[in-house]
């Protein structure tokens, strides 16, 4: 408590002297010489939707503040900061028809092109994150921004990490580094968004707790986490991935029209290294136990997986747009790709060690936006060899600014990652050389938003559906990759509702899923939820705001995916249910003009409502601990 007091004293000092005031919705922010409104500090997405910086704390806010700087209900972190996630929602998990990298488990803090921000600022604009970690260590993000003139915006970010975390070999060290540009002619003739991305992700690799009846058991004895024996205590793994991306658009005629034509393009070039090291290969079980927890090895100490990836993607389209009728638009799509390893397995001629391939596609879009219609269309073949195909349609209707309904519907014929493929490694069982078929995917989604509540329903179905499972039945994994011919249905819904009496709340978020399968290959809880009791109020004459509350989390019994780190997957599993553990966090949030202050004690009943409160198998979930962050923006 005494370093929140601190903090607050700190945020109240500088807010008197230094800070503007905060920026409502259409309410005036005052410079030296000029004033700016908040809907001219604009932040663009790649689609060209646009948001508005916002400095309010709602609910949603307290949802957001974490690593990942997004609602992060449907995951369910692994113990440490920085370390992969769960997915207990399935319908989280987006795909792509191109073949992708693979090491899946690294990626969920990843940054994909489509994540990346564009900025249209009035006045220099900054925002800075900060989070503690789990002992030593810290969580902070840090961005600014500028218009050097009204056609040209920069921003530039960096988003670190770094936590010990409680038990052995569990260190996190992650680094986003984000530079971008936006630049538009007088009359919008030319609209060009470049960014630049470097990317990297350590994890120390401890396999998890080697007896994980020892932690469900509580003893005392263990309530220091660093006691427990784990399987590895020196092996680790790193991603680390660069990407320059631009994305341009020219009219052809010189003035807007009610018919125009375009020409686009855009370019992606991305390059991956993915990489696991461990020094000593025995894990010691017990006095009298030592196993090899990954199998038998070529080498007898010091693995050293290297793979390398590089892609290159150029598309190029002409768009005839009518101002009545929409935008219609013909591409052409370029993707070219080398996935390779730093040796060739001699053992097996098969296995040259390299995947490379080039992929040309061709495909039109449409779009529609009048009134309150919103309307996008896309289908794409490939000219080539490989059966590669996409059909995308999604329509939404905005009923007015607080309810909106839309329909989607998607099907893809979709090439598989590469590590399915292929994959080498100093571990003899995580060799292989596949062709497998593609995946065959059918998706529709209908979301609505409303003002009392908001809804989302998820009907699929897959064929061919890849995976990972073990092949041993001991103490040792083994996996390797499979293919399910056969098809499996996946159905969810999901209801939110926030009611509100005075100056309480209670949000709720409810996910039920059901899957129709004949073998067990995708496996998620039957129900996810949170609910969330809180309190919010104005206080020092509305210069303090409060927001305070319990938030409480569950997830049904199941079979859920295992992690292995030699490949950064998670796989099949059918020997340890996890789940039906009640995970409570108290908060605290205050809100001083546009500094946000986040106080946290996360899962605090931990130490009275057992011990069964896994991620994974062998993975335990976060215990009891005491957080705090911050969130501050700044107008120049």
């Amino acid at each position: 408590m005494k370093y929140l007091m601190s903090l607050l004293a700190v945020f109240f000092a500088i807010s008197t002297h230094g800070q503007t005031e905060t920026p409502a919705q259409g309410e005036k922010i005052t410079s030296a010489e000029k004033k700016a409104t908040i809907d001219m500090y604009r932040i663009v997405t790649l689609d060209r939707d646009t948001t508005y910086v916002d400095t309010s704390l709602t609910i949603k806010d307290e949802y957001r503040h974490n690593y990942l700087r997004k609602d992060i209900f449907g995951l369910l972190p692994f113990a440490n900061e920085g370390q992969t996630y769960q997915r207990l929602d399935f319908g989280l998990k987006r795909f792509n028809p191109y073949p992708e990298f693979g090491h899946s488990s690294k990626h969920f803090a990843y940054m994909e092109a489509h994540d990346i921000r564009y900025y249209s600022v009035a006045t220099p604009f900054t925002e800075l994150y900060f989070k503690s970690v789990m002992e030593r260590g810290q969580n902070v993000d840090a961005l600014v921004t500028a218009n050097i003139s009204p056609q040209f915006n920069f921003s530039i970010a960096y988003k670190g990490l770094r936590s010990d975390g409680k038990y052995i070999n569990q260190l996190s060290s992650t680094g986003n580094f984000r530079l971008t540009a936006s630049y538009r002619t007088a009359s919008n003739r030319y609209v060009a968004n470049f960014h630049f991305v470097s990317q990297d992700f350590l994890n120390e690799e401890n396999g998890g707790v080697s007896n994980i009846a020892d932690f469900e058991s509580g003893n005392d004895q263990y309530k220091n986490r660093l006691r427990f024996n784990v399987y590895s205590r020196d092996a680790k793994s790193f991603m680390r991935a660069k990407r320059l991306f631009l994305d341009h658009d020219f009219r052809v005629n010189g003035s807007d029209a009610q018919n125009n034509l375009h020409i686009t393009h855009q370019f992606n070039y991305e390059t991956k290294f993915f990489e696991y090291n461990q020094v000593d290969l025995v894990s010691v079980l017990d006095d009298d136990t030592r196993i090899q927890r990954f199998g038998a090895s070529f080498r007898p100490s010091n693995v050293n997986d290297q793979t390398h990836y590089n892609r290159m993607y150029n598309k190029v389209g002409a768009v005839y747009e009518n101002k009545t009728l929409g935008k219609f638009k013909f591409f052409a799509e370029d993707f070219r790709y080398n996935y390779y390893f730093d040796r060739v397995l001699l053992l097996d001629p098969v296995n040259t060690g390299l995947l490379s391939d080039e992929i040309q596609s061709i495909g039109g879009e449409y779009e529609y936006r009048k009134n309150n219609w919103t309307a996008n269309g896309l289908i794409s073949q490939s000219m080539t060899n490989q059966s590669l195909s996409q059909i995308q349609g999604r329509v939404r209707y905005r009923f007015n600014e607080e309810n909106v309904v839309s329909f989607q519907y998607e099907r893809m014929n979709k090439i598989p990652d590469h590590v399915y493929n292929l994959n080498q490694s100093s571990y003899i069982g995580y060799n292989w050389v596949n062709d497998f078929k593609n995946e065959k995917i059918n998706n529709i989604y209908v979301n609505a938003g409303t003002k009392w509540f908001t809804a989302s329903v998820q009907v699929s179905s897959f064929k061919d559906m890849l995976y990972f499972e073990n092949t041993t039945q001991s103490d040792t994994i083994v996996i390797a990759p499979k293919q399910f011919a056969g098809s499996i249905k996946y159905f969810s819904v999901k209801i939110g509702r926030d009611f509100r009496l005075g100056k309480f709340g209670l949000d709720n978020t409810v996910l039920y899923q059901q899957v129709d399968q004949q073998s067990d290959v995708l496996n998620v809880p039957k129900i996810v939820t949170r609910n969330t009791l809180y309190f919010q109020d104005q206080y020092f004459k509305k210069a303090l705001f409060i927001q305070t509350g319990i938030t409480f989390n569950y997830f049904t019994k199941y079979y859920a995916n295992d992690y292995n780190p030699v490949i950064g997957e998670f796989f099949v599993q059918d020997r340890k249910e996890i789940g039906d553990f009640p995970m409570f966090d108290f908060f605290l949030d205050m809100k001083i003009r546009t500094a946000r202050i986040y106080f946290k004690c996360e899962h605090f009943n931990s130490a009275w409502t057992g011990n069964n409160f896994l991620t994974a198998p062998n993975y335990a979930y976060r215990d009891f601990m005491i957080r705090i962050g911050m969130e501050w923006n700044f107008f120049k």
